[in-house]
């Protein structure tokens, strides 16, 4: 009996260590993607890594299939800090959510904080609609 014993823990361990393989394996990957696409997007990876924030599973192309979410960090202007996600479905990407930049126009701007002295807002002629 001593040797099933033996040998169920021995088996149990092996399973940890190839799913904890698998996983780093998976993570190296999500890391690979994040730079390409911080890279695509003009944004700045911080830390260099990606952490493991859920997993579930979705149905894609007609089969369900096990996603993971992996959480970064990325700055947009190297003064800020914006979180972003990437979801990955076996070796493929399935989804990305990065940040998006607010540009402030005239209308946004709280009262009193008129344009530089230095700069000319362009408006379009009356009777026309665009500046074209």
């Amino acid at each position: 009996m001593g040797q099933w014993t033996d040998l169920s823990l021995l088996l149990a361990l092996g399973a940890v260590i190839a799913l904890w393989l698998g996983l780093s394996r998976a993570r190296e990957r999500a890391t690979e993607e994040v730079r390409r696409q911080c890279v695509r997007h003009g944004l700045q990876l911080l830390d260099e890594t990606v952490g493991l924030r859920a997993v579930r599973l979705r149905r894609l192309g007609g089969r369900l299939r096990l996603e993971r979410c992996y959480g970064f960090e990325v700055s947009i202007d190297g003064d800020d800090r914006e979180s972003g996600q990437l979801w990955m479905a076996g070796r493929g990407m399935s989804g990305l959510s990065l940040p998006t930049v607010h540009l402030e126009t005239l209308d946004d701007r709280p009262a009193g904080h008129g344009l530089p002295d230095n700069v000319v807002p362009l408006r379009p002629r009356s009777g026309q609609r665009s500046l074209h």
